[in-house]
């Protein structure tokens, strides 16, 4: 097998382990990212708290762990994990159902992809999710709790982790037909933001595209139900369409939007790997997929910066990468989301979607489409491994 995608994303993973890793508070069998490179002391100090980010930086670790399996890989997992629920006040749930889904989604893949298993913190968030359904508010789930906000990025990740647990498929389905029906713009087929008071929220991220791609093809796989494929092959067309520059995936900055063309990498990865159905037309989905995924690879490591050895990707995947000081302005916490650092690629965020981008390079590279289905980002029935002593309530 070739290995230039699982050298690159072995890069990129070692450059977050060394510039971003650290022990929480200095407490041992811990570990969390630093949300900045170079890092304020506040940043050290884990003084903010990005879950969302961490949860992230965990499912990436999963990544590197289904393409290269290590034990020290799995301490890592056990220390993010461990220390994910101290930083959270000793808690897996927040107030914003987006982040605890991304949490859900990653915890589900540590356990059943690298054995790492924490049975009690999935209850409790399944629990979240499928209490927050509320059809007569016009969703869907919310935003956050207490909200009327109810949007793609909170219903697909939350979608894709139902059907992959506990038979909740139904549920699954529920979340993708009130997408389907409500977000889904006309013209474009591209997914909406979501809807507040019975009004469209019309922005359209390269994540909610993500996400929506992967709740569908897991329900195509998990269902056979036929009216899941279509919609995955409208949306990968439009976001060949509209999404890309050059075939390139477009980037949203950093702060929180620089996770968001990582994770539709992340996706996309998912329809060319798992998508069912020889079809012409599923074919060309797959294919299509396939190569926005890599031609984004390539360009977002051609257009890397390269520091002590390990590299360092730019918030732009078409645009050279800017080396970051630590002056300038800090990424901020401001009305539910983190805004840019002055220089993106100080982020932690854009970094955990370049090394998302190289994993997913390396799965569409080396993984046919009928191995997929359990080996990769769920659709199937992978390895469980054993139960880890959960130090969680």
């Amino acid at each position: 097998m070739d290995q230039l995608w699982a050298n690159r994303a072995a890069s990129a993973e070692a450059a977050i382990t060394e510039r971003h890793l650290k022990k929480l508070w200095g407490l041992p069998g811990t570990q969390l990212g630093v949300v900045a490179w170079p890092p304020a002391r506040k940043y050290t100090l884990f003084g903010t708290w990005h879950y969302w980010w961490q949860a992230h930086l965990l499912d990436c670790l999963v990544d590197a762990q289904v393409r290269d399996p290590q034990p020290e890989r799995t301490t890592r997992i056990e220390r993010q994990l461990r220390a994910h629920r101290l930083r959270n006040n000793l808690s897996w749930v927040n107030d914003y159902y987006d982040d605890m889904a991304w949490l859900a989604l990653a915890i589900e893949r540590a356990g059943r992809l690298a054995g790492v298993e924490k049975p009690t913190a999935l209850r409790k968030l399944c629990d979240q999710f499928v209490t927050a359904w509320v059809p007569e508010d016009g969703g869907g789930i919310p935003w956050r709790k207490q909200d009327q906000f109810f949007n793609a990025p909170a219903n697909g990740p939350a979608g894709i982790f139902l059907a992959r647990y506990d038979d909740r498929l139904r549920r699954a389905q529920q979340m993708a037909d009130w997408i389907d029906e409500t977000l889904i713009d006309p013209d474009t087929h591209l997914v909406f933001d979501g809807i507040k008071a019975g009004s469209l929220v019309r922005a359209q991220y390269t994540y909610c595209q993500g996400v929506v791609l992967g709740l569908e093809v897991e329900l195509a796989v998990r269902t056979q139900d036929p009216r899941h494929a279509p919609r995955v092959r409208r949306l990968v067309a439009a976001v060949d369409k509209e999404m890309t520059t050059d075939g390139v995936i477009k980037g949203a900055g950093g702060g929180d939007g620089g996770l968001f063309n990582g994770i539709l990498a992340r996706y996309l990865a998912l329809v060319a790997t798992t998508l069912p159905g020889e079809t012409p037309e599923d074919i060309a989905a797959r294919d299509t997929a396939r190569t926005i995924v890599l031609k984004s690879a390539r360009s977002a490591w051609d257009h890397r910066q390269t520091v002590d050895g390990l590299p360092l990707f730019s918030a732009f995947w078409d645009r050279n990468a800017e080396i970051p000081t630590a002056g300038g302005k800090e990424a901020e916490f401001v009305e539910g989301a983190v805004n840019a650092s002055s220089v993106p690629e100080r982020d932690l965020s854009v970094q955990l979607a370049g090394w998302m981008l190289m994993e997913a390079a390396h799965s569409v590279d080396s993984v046919d489409a009928e191995d997929a289905a359990g080996d990769q980002n769920g659709a199937g029935d992978g390895e469980v491994g054993h139960d880890e002593n959960e130090d969680e309530e």
